[in-house]
């Protein structure tokens, strides 16, 4: 499909899928990269990880900019993919990460309490928020996950554990809730 429009009739057409499309465009298009990743689409890597992940998985890493989109961004690729993404979970605004869930969680973290201040945090927290907690300075204010004995899951807290912590905390700036949780054996 050539039409860049992702609406149909104002809601999100999500048979599209716009970062595919646009990496489709790229690998179609022949272009030579001059610009990160240093592999440049495959030959710059070692033949041994080559042979491993095969070739496809670098010809497929290309940057937004200058790759699936040009630097204005005039394609709108990623704000496109955003729209869509807002719309499947009902949301004003989402965000497309291109620089990895630990920073993710981090620039997550900042945007709601800054040094110093309060936070909610599940106790299960996977390290990286552990680290951000360190590296921002931001004073966690832990919540017990929720234990399912059944299918030993560690579901996050609940609307009750949730309401007692900020009781707890009131001057807590927000919380921050990464789900699903994986299975402990």
């Amino acid at each position: 499909m050539d039409d860049d429009s992702v609406t149909t009739d104002r809601r999100p057409d999500h048979s599209r899928t716009p970062v595919l499309e646009a990496l489709e465009r790229y690998r179609r298009s022949g272009r030579h990269p001059f610009s990160p990743p240093g592999h440049k689409g495959g030959p710059g890597v070692d033949a041994r990880v080559a042979l491993t992940l095969g070739p496809d998985v670098f010809a497929s890493d290309v940057l937004a900019l200058n790759g699936l989109d040009d630097r204005r961004m005039s394609g709108r690729v990623l704000e496109r993919a955003e729209e869509l993404m807002a719309d499947a979970v009902d949301a004003d605004r989402a965000y497309v990460s291109t620089c990895g869930s630990s920073l993710s969680v981090k620039a997550s973290m900042l945007a709601v309490a800054g040094p110093g201040e309060k936070l909610l945090v599940a106790r299960n927290a996977h390290k990286s928020v552990i680290a951000g907690v360190i590296l921002t300075g931001i004073e966690p204010v832990w919540v017990r996950p929720r234990w399912d004995a059944e299918h030993r899951l560690s579901h996050p807290p609940g609307p009750e554990e949730v309401t007692e912590a900020f009781e707890r905390a009131p001057d807590t700036k927000g919380m921050l809730l990464v789900t699903p949780t994986s299975r402990i054996s």
